[in-house]
């Protein structure tokens, strides 16, 4: 295998692996601009992996099973935001409760409902997304280097990974060239003064979660029901958490967002591509720690590679409507 192959197969994993963390890591864009912290995304993830394979696996049908995955990411969502918004609790006990209730419950529900150990059915058909082939991908395969890249980089993904990707400019121009942006971005660094203008604060930020709790239904659908072909107990294996660690490492930007979950779907790519490699100098690495690999390179990029990262001032701080 030459090493022009070894680059795009280990870029086409990249992108592959990415998908999910950029959707999760948009979604708690929305929500912590907002000044709502969600540390709930992995329990989002996990809870709509299982509705999107369910409902798949039932109904044969993959828009189904989607559709079903945002309904119930979005109302983990509106839990959080009915106890972090509206009765002013702890946005971080919120969202931690949100990920034992669905780590517990996917299991519990799986069991009674398939009998296969928390395991969905296993999907095929219509029940599961298909890759997409661009126009000419065929054709130009066999063209020297740009052939490879068009036909495997560009095209033969899935149609929500163009989605995720597609999210980044969205997400930007949402931000930063719209009224919705605008109010978004000012609720989180200062509430008071939006309210004082006559904007609802409450609207703002359950507007923002309700964002979130889309974009995580996304998310899960993509790992149950493209990537994977149904529902594992504990498929989302911490990614929410790197999508927490993308936002703080790519300072609530969207464009360093996707470069940053960029960077850790390579990382994992990596330790998959050098599980049972030998190393220069070093031998056979265990595969334990080839898959440990990601997580702790992104707790030492956290700890000194960012510089100082200021999340919006409001950030984790319940609105009191002054009267």
């Amino acid at each position: 295998m030459d090493y022009f192959h070894i680059a795009i197969v280990t870029l086409e994993s990249t992108i592959r692996l990415s998908v999910p963390i950029i959707l999760a890591a948009l979604a708690g864009l929305f929500s912590e601009r907002s000044g709502v912290f969600d540390i709930g995304l992995e329990g989002k993830m996990l809870a709509a992996a299982f509705a999107g394979g369910a409902v798949g696996a039932v109904y044969e049908s993959a828009f189904l099973g989607l559709l079903a995955a945002i309904a119930v990411s979005t109302s983990l969502a509106l839990v959080h935001a009915f106890a972090s918004i509206t009765q002013r609790g702890n946005q971080i006990v919120s969202g931690v409760a949100i990920n034992f209730i669905a780590l517990g419950a996917t299991v519990i529900l799986g069991q009674s409902w398939f009998r296969q150990g928390g395991r969905t059915p296993q999907l095929s058909g219509n029940g599961r997304f298909d890759t997409v082939t661009l126009p000419f991908a065929d054709t130009l395969a066999n063209v020297p280097v740009l052939g490879p890249i068009y036909a495997n980089l560009i095209s033969g993904h899935f149609l929500l990974t163009y989605f995720a990707f597609a999210m980044v400019p969205i997400t930007w121009w949402i931000l930063y060239r719209t009224r919705f942006g605008l109010r978004l971005r000012a609720v989180g660094e200062n509430p008071g003064a939006v309210d004082t203008a006559g904007i609802s604060v409450t609207r703002m930020r359950y507007m923002a979660v309700i964002c979130c709790g889309i974009l995580c239904g996304f998310a899960g659908a993509y790992l149950s029901m493209a990537v994977g072909a149904g529902f594992v107990k504990g498929m989302t294996a911490g990614k929410g958490f790197i999508a927490l660690a993308a936002l703080i490492f790519a300072k609530w930007k969207p464009v360093n967002v996707m470069l940053a979950c960029l960077l850790f779907g390579f990382l994992d790519a990596m330790a998959i591509l050098m599980q049972g490699r030998p190393l220069p100098l070093i031998g056979e690495v265990p595969v334990q720690f080839m898959q440990a690999l990601p997580y702790i390179l992104t707790v030492i990029l956290l700890a000194g590679f960012i510089g100082k990262a200021i999340p919006p001032k409001a950030g984790g701080v319940p609105y009191v409507k002054e009267r």
